[in-house]
């Protein structure tokens, strides 16, 4: 056990003696990571934020069905029912059934019409013109076209109407955003993995003469490699914090303006806070710094620990 725990500490001790014996190549290093990791980051943020937006309207969006004014309480209640029971494939596509009798229509009409309401001066009780309806959100907002389509099948149904070219395109931006963010994380991973395998090779090439004679003496391939693992993982840890830190406070700073604080007035929607994408974001940026770390370095070390 002692000598485990000796081990443990050699690695660590030459990993991080390492990262600042070569100050010069672990700065580039790190500045060429943080500058990749940013770029991610913006993309990661920009994502969730859509994600978010787009779970947020699938809760909101409803899509409304009028009904035809002879229907009896009985035909209303039974097609409540079968919108409710509504499928797509094998998956349940409604999520909500809300009745909106005709006082709420009026209601509704009232609102919108702001300081005009005197329009709509007696048309109360028996001479409500508006029609009861059904207000149907989905569990999924690619459900919309499917559900609208055999809804207007139904018995008793007057019309539909939805915003579907305002799902359409969230729809899109939102797969557009997770497609472009995986192809640039690829992309950055590459670049970061040949940036801390170069990074490494230096210290490896400025070392060749003393891992011989290690591979002499009997050291295994393993012992020799560790340290540099070791190394390649804490630029990683360190240009993924140093990232964190840069993205939170310019994230904080661009949200708080009047441009941002404008449109989420316009969408009347907030955005995220970063403290509740932090835990994603920190996974996610660890993990990265810690894999592109250790697979770069296990690249450099390779032409140098062949028997």
């Amino acid at each position: 056990m002692i000598v485990k725990y000796s081990r443990l500490g050699y690695f660590i001790g030459e990993g991080f003696g390492n990262v600042f014996k070569n100050k010069k190549s672990t700065m580039a290093s790190l500045m060429i990571m943080c500058a990749t990791m940013i770029v991610f980051g913006i993309f990661l943020i920009l994502g969730e934020n859509i994600n978010y937006i787009v779970k947020e309207v699938e809760k909101a969006q409803g899509i409304q069905v009028f009904i035809n004014s002879d229907a009896t309480e009985e035909q209303i209640k039974e097609l409540g029912e079968k919108i409710k029971n509504l499928k797509v494939g094998d998956k349940y596509a409604v999520n909500t059934v809300v009745r909106k009798g005709k006082e709420e229509a009026l209601d509704s009409m009232k609102e919108r019409l702001k300081d005009k309401q005197y329009l709509l001066e007696g048309f109360s009780g028996e001479n409500n013109i508006f029609p009861e309806s059904y207000v149907v959100t989905l569990t999924d907002l690619n459900f919309s076209k499917e559900v609208q389509d055999e809804i207007v099948k139904m018995d008793n149904v007057k019309k539909i109407t939805s915003k579907d070219q305002t799902i359409e395109k969230l729809i899109k931006i939102a797969s557009g955003i997770k497609i472009a963010t995986f192809v640039i994380l690829l992309l950055l991973i590459l670049i970061s993995i040949f940036i801390i395998a170069n990074t490494i090779k230096l210290t490896v090439h400025a070392r060749r003469k003393e891992i011989s004679i290690m591979k002499y003496v009997g050291a295994t391939n393993n012992f020799i490699r560790w340290p540099f693992i070791v190394e390649g993982i804490v630029i990683g840890i360190f240009a993924s914090a140093i990232s964190i830190l840069i993205i939170a406070l310019a994230y904080d700073l661009i949200s708080g303006t009047e441009l941002i604080q404008g449109i989420t007035k316009l969408i009347n929607m907030d955005l995220l806070k970063f403290n509740e994408m932090f835990n994603y974001i920190l996974l996610t940026y660890m993990g990265l710094g810690i894999g592109i770390g250790t697979v770069g370095s296990i690249i450099s070390m390779r032409k140098y620990l062949k028997v």
